[in-house]
Formats: structure tokens, C-alpha cells, sequence
């Protein structure tokens, strides 16, 4: 029967500090077995950051695992900043890290933002990639913007009003703006206090049955500000020219083995976009998790994951 559970603990072999630039410091560690397959685990967010249960996705005996926090989030410094934070660069942080660790080619995962910057570095450095296990797909489109700024209030009025009453009647035109104003607000308590609303309004859609879990997390400070400061920066500034470039550039990963996994009802990253991807990539192998929404943790989603990784293992 194909393992459906995560692996158990483990704890690094190795962790360390890349300097980027003169403003950013990334964290990343290595887990697992160091002459096993090299993975590279991209979190959601963007600016969500890792934690030790995604080292779980993966056989530790198997594979290199590889966890780095990208700009801005997680143990990287510093939180939040926004100077110098791009799909562009992030993508080419994680080449560098690549080569800092002397890996010749690894296998990507990634999830929500996690697949967004999955496929923007497949597509850039396909000749680095073993392959792409992608869940829960985020094309960084407008529509998929607007769709989380304003119409999950369709599924989850009670979050959306909460969402959506942090803020002025009268700047409720632009939530996305109005939410940046106090985001980058030099008042240390503004920023906080927008950036838990903000987070827990993700984290209470993210599930198809409330988790007290993953409120709990949305709710903790280093999450919160910087999910929500770099979400928001990302989607006022980061968008892709011309929309749809990870679409219309799929054809240069096409001969990589793919994996992609989606929640039926996934309404933070809804279904409609991962469909899309399929279609553009027929060869990935696509499965629609029949009871589960956007979180990696959901157990459908969680064992379609971990089936995945283990599919993998013929992939060196």
C-alpha cells in the first residue's frame, strides 16, 4: 500500500546563512541523507517561510532535503523587507544556493507560492531541474488576485468581514492598497496589527474544515508580518509580462516528470488555475484531492504529497 503518512522528525545535518546582497541573509539547511536525491522545498506565502514538518514531506533516506526561507521570510533577514524582492531574484537566490551547495541538479517542491516560484525557476534553469511536485497552483494572475482580496467572501463571508473591516469604510475600494498603507506604516503596532488580520484571513480559508492549527500559526508574529508584508508587496509589484508566462512557457519544462496536486475545494489557490497548468502540461501526472481545500496538512492533500515524493524516487 503507497505510504500516506508523513515521515517522522528529523532534525538538520547542516544549517547555515547566504548573503544574497547587502540587505538580504537567507537561512537554508540541508536534512535527510547528504548523498541521497537532492529536493529543494519552496514555501508558500510568498513570505510564509518553512518550518520542520516540511522536511516530513520526503524518505530521509532517500533524499538531500534541501529548505531554504526565501527574502524577507522565516529565519531570514531581514523580516518583512521588501527592498529588493522579486519573483527574478528569488529565483536566482535559489541558483545560487544550488551552487553553494555543490548540487549539479535537484527535484523542486513546492506549494501555493511554493508552485509559482517552482515553475519560474523550472522555466528559467530547466537544465537544473530533475522534476516538479507542485500543489495547490498559483499563476500570480489578477484574477487570482482579486479572487483572494475580494470574492472568497462567496465561501467565507464571516473571515472576509473581519478582512475587510480592518479597514475604513471608505478606503474598502482598495483593500490591497489600504492594507499596504498600514503594512509599510512606520508605526511598528500598525504594521502587527494589519499584518495578523491579514494572516489569519488567509489561514481561516486555507482549510476545508477549520483548523485550530493552522490559526494558530496565521496568528504567530514572525509568520504574520512577514506573509503579509511580502504578499502584499507581491502582489501590488510582482506580477508577470505578460500574465500568463507561466502558462505560455510551459513548453520548457514539458520533458520534466511532473506532479501536480490540488484540493477540489481549494479556495485560497481555487481549481480553475491548476486545470489550466494540465492542460498546458498533459505529461504531469494530476490528481484532484476529492476532500481537502488549499492546506499542504490537510490529509488527502498530505498523502497525495508524500505518494509523490515517493513516485520520485526513480528520478536521479
Amino acid at each position: 500500500m503507497p505510504r500516506s503518512e508523513l515521515f517522522p522528525p528529523i532534525d538538520p545535518y547542516q544549517t547555515g546563512f547566504l548573503p544574497v546582497d547587502e540587505i538580504h541573509t537567507l537561512y537554508w539547511e540541508q536534512s535527510g541523507n547528504p548523498r541521497g536525491v537532492p529536493v529543494l522545498f519552496l514555501h508558500g506565502g510568498p513570505g510564509a517561510g518553512a518550518s520542520p514538518t516540511h522536511r516530513r514531506f520526503f524518505d530521509p533516506g532517500h533524499y538531500r532535503i534541501v529548505v531554504m526561507d526565501q527574502r524577507g521570510a522565516g529565519r531570514s533577514t531581514p523580516l518583512g523587507e521588501v527592498r529588493r524582492n522579486t519573483t527574478e531574484l528569488l529565483v536566482e537566490d535559489a541558483e545560487r544556493l544550488r551552487r553553494h551547495l555543490g548540487i549539479e541538479r535537484w527535484l523542486l517542491f513546492g506549494g501555493s507560492w511554493g508552485s509559482t516560484l517552482a515553475l519560474a525557476y523550472g522555466q528559467t534553469h530547466p537544465e537544473r531541474c530533475l522534476g516538479l511536485i507542485l500543489r495547490g497552483i498559483f499563476l500570480m494572475r489578477k484574477t487570482e488576485i482579486d479572487w483572494f482580496l475580494y470574492s472568497m467572501r462567496t465561501i467565507f463571508p464571516e473571515a472576509w468581514a473581519t478582512f475587510a473591516g480592518h479597514i475604513p469604510p471608505e478606503e474598502r475600494g482598495d483593500l490591497l492598497e489600504a492594507y499596504w498603507r498600514r503594512l509599510d506604516s512606520p508605526d511598528a503596532a500598525t504594521r502587527m496589527a494589519a499584518a495578523r488580520v491579514w494572516s489569519l484571513y488567509e489561514g481561516s480559508c486555507s482549510s476545508l474544515l477549520p483548523s485550530p492549527e493552522l490559526i494558530a500559526t496565521s496568528a504567530e508574529d514572525t509568520h504574520a508580518l512577514g506573509l503579509a508584508r511580502i504578499e502584499a508587496h507581491y502582489f501590488r509589484s510582482n506580477r508577470f509580462t505578460p500574465e500568463d508566462r507561466l502558462l505560455r512557457d510551459v513548453h520548457r519544462i514539458r520533458h520534466l516528470p511532473g506532479a501536480i496536486v490540488q484540493g477540489r475545494y481549494d479556495i485560497v489557490c481555487p481549481i480553475t488555475s491548476a486545470d489550466e497548468l494540465r492542460r498546458a502540461w498533459p505529461e504531469a501526472d494530476y490528481r484532484v484531492v476529492p476532500d481537502a481545500g488549499h492546506s499542504a496538512m490537510e490529509p488527502g492533500i498530505r498523502a497525495a504529497l508524500v505518494q509523490a515524493t515517493e513516485r520520485f524516487k526513480e528520478y536521479r
